[in-house]
């Protein structure tokens, strides 16, 4: 099969033939159709530290994808051939406390689609019929590829009660605008998003944020001005893995403010615990998604009549790879999906 592949230990992926995955009894194999591109990816491509910590090449990358079961395993009872499905991308032990608990999210042992074991970014992909999830009859082939990050999406958002309340989201990537707009969809009064890409603060602005601001000196509190608030913001959500966007959160929180974690430094970096300590400021990082309550949020939301179809600014052929990671790179987008084969 066709397969975008880190074949060696240095910056780059190829499109190569490998050999289709083979499947076990709890297995299922899936004919891809669409993939979304994701940082993780970006950061495998380019063989930065963090890829070569993690990586063992050579690999099939990519985790966030959409396609049609074509095979199940001899254990398999709940999906058939023909279902259409997305993939939960962390594999779980199943036998750590957590796991037996039913907290599998809190896996100690996870491992990932695309970065521990060979991911989706290929004509098919095998995985363990546990992680997969079937979508609702006519669901958007695109939004169902990026399910993934939208689950991210939605964790960190409805982290806490957002009805009612003042929200502020630091980073407008594309987990960060859908977040924005799972806040709206939920109730919250104003969201205000800031970063510092034009072309990303106007997608914010044009898909329902109250304010997309540029990140800098005072620009939250200037916010605030502006609309009226007198005490903070009630929620914040950082997916930037700015440091100096978690410090301007932290100061703009009202007294008992609540904040999500998604995005993921580079490096450590200092905190004021006094100001967390006495404003009794709640702090909760968060992973991946909740195996499968975010899953069953996500197509609610869907049903509902949320509609994230506009994150999506970008659609390439498989073949031509190269412009959708030039362009995710660009940050002039939001997310880019890759067409790998039209359904059956």
């Amino acid at each position: 099969m066709k397969a975008l592949l880190k074949a060696d230990a240095a910056p780059g992926l190829r499109l190569e033939e490998v050999p289709e995955p083979r499947i076990g009894a709890d297995d299922v194999l899936i004919r891809v159709l669409r993939t979304g591109i994701c940082g993780t990816d970006l950061h495998i491509a380019s063989w930065d530290h963090w890829a070569q910590s993690h990586v063992r090449p050579p690999l099939v990358v990519g985790h966030e994808f959409v396609g049609e079961i074509v095979e199940v395993g001899s254990a398999v009872s709940e999906l058939e051939a023909g279902d259409l499905v997305s993939g939960e991308g962390h594999l779980v032990c199943g036998r750590c406390r957590n796991c037996m608990a039913g907290r599998r999210v809190l896996c100690a042992n996870t491992r990932s689609v695309g970065v521990n074991r060979d991911g989706a970014f290929a004509e098919y992909v095998a995985l363990p019929a546990g992680n997969v999830w079937r979508h609702d009859p006519g669901v958007d082939l695109d939004v169902a590829a990026i399910f993934d990050p939208f689950g991210n999406a939605v964790h960190t958002a409805l982290a806490y009660r957002v009805l009612g309340e003042d929200v502020i989201i630091t980073g407008a990537g594309p987990i960060g605008i859908m977040a924005a707009l799972v806040c709206r969809h939920a109730g919250a009064r104003h969201v205000v998003v800031s970063d510092l890409s034009p072309y990303r603060l106007e997608l914010a602005r044009s898909l329902g944020a109250t304010l997309a601001v540029p990140a800098g000196p005072g620009a939250l509190e200037r916010a605030m001005t502006e609309l009226g608030m007198k005490e903070g913001f009630d929620v914040g959500l950082e997916m930037s893995g700015a440091p100096s966007a978690l410090t301007a959160m932290i100061a703009s929180m009202a007294h008992g403010g609540r904040i999500a974690l998604l995005g993921l430094p580079s490096d450590e970096f200092g905190v004021d615990w006094s100001h967390v300590v006495t404003n009794m400021l709640t702090i909760r990082g968060i992973y991946g998604r909740e195996m499968f309550e975010t899953w069953y949020w996500m197509s609610t939301l869907v049903r509902s009549g949320l509609d994230i179809r506009p994150v999506i600014t970008h659609r390439f052929a498989a073949d031509d790879f190269e412009k959708g990671f030039e362009t995710v790179h660009s940050a002039e987008c939001g997310k880019v999906v890759l067409e790998w084969a039209e359904p059956s």
